[in-house]
């Protein structure tokens, strides 16, 4: 049974839970069990004696913080200080009265989910950021090889329908690009410029567009 002393205030009541580690010499076993047994009443009375002034000073929902003093007190001690008969030293768990639990769970329960709601923005973050930067690198690797579509499937559905979109509009500017490089060189052609500077830079950057996208078609 635990031992009950008043806390400040004297409303509420703390729960000592008394743990006794008895000691003896030349004596048995069965004859120690025994008289620790009959001592356990006057051993649960000195605790409760000891613990009552200082239970007092505490507020409580301060258990913890007697359970710390009252160890800090009673640790290191042992009782009866003097004799031959078997000996206990005594080490003390504080739970706080019922009640005051009851109205300390809303409080928990508010303290837990707010910690458990920061540690999962925390980690959305962390894979927010790490997110970003995969996508940094599948889309500037876009440039050199525009056939990168399977790497939509590493980063889940959203970026998979982020990055349809993407190279469809890119891919989709292509036509017009080429159609306009193109007429460009047909045009030039037509007037009967010939090889000019103009025109052969503009051939050169209509063919290495076409090869860096897969087009193949070649220009007349």
């Amino acid at each position: 049974m635990p031992i009950l002393v008043p806390a400040k205030g004297d409303a509420f009541d703390f729960r000592l839970h008394a743990v006794f580690n008895w000691t003896a010499q030349n004596m048995t076993y069965e004859e120690l069990r025994f008289r620790a047994e009959r001592y356990l009443g006057w051993a649960a009375g000195i605790v409760r004696e000891r613990a009552v002034d200082l239970a007092r000073e505490h507020e409580p929902h301060r258990s913890h913080d007697l359970e710390r003093a009252l160890n800090g007190r009673l640790g290191g001690q042992r009782w009866p200080r003097e004799g031959a008969v078997p000996f206990f030293s005594v080490l003390i768990r504080v739970s706080p009265d019922e009640r005051v639990r009851e109205r300390l769970r809303p409080y928990w329960e508010d303290r837990i989910r707010l910690e458990c709601d920061h540690e999962l923005q925390k980690i959305r973050a962390t894979q927010a950021d790490e997110l970003t930067r995969r996508w940094c690198a599948v889309l500037q690797g876009l440039e050199d090889d525009p056939v990168t579509s399977h790497a939509a499937r590493l980063t889940g559905e959203q970026f998979a329908e982020v990055f349809r979109r993407y190279v469809e509009e890119r891919r989709g500017s292509v036509p017009d690009l080429v159609k306009l490089l193109r007429e460009a060189v047909r045009g030039h052609g037509d007037l009967g410029m010939g090889p000019s500077e103009y025109t052969e830079a503009w051939d050169a950057a209509l063919r290495t567009y076409e090869r860096q996208h897969g087009l193949s078609e070649r220009v007349n």
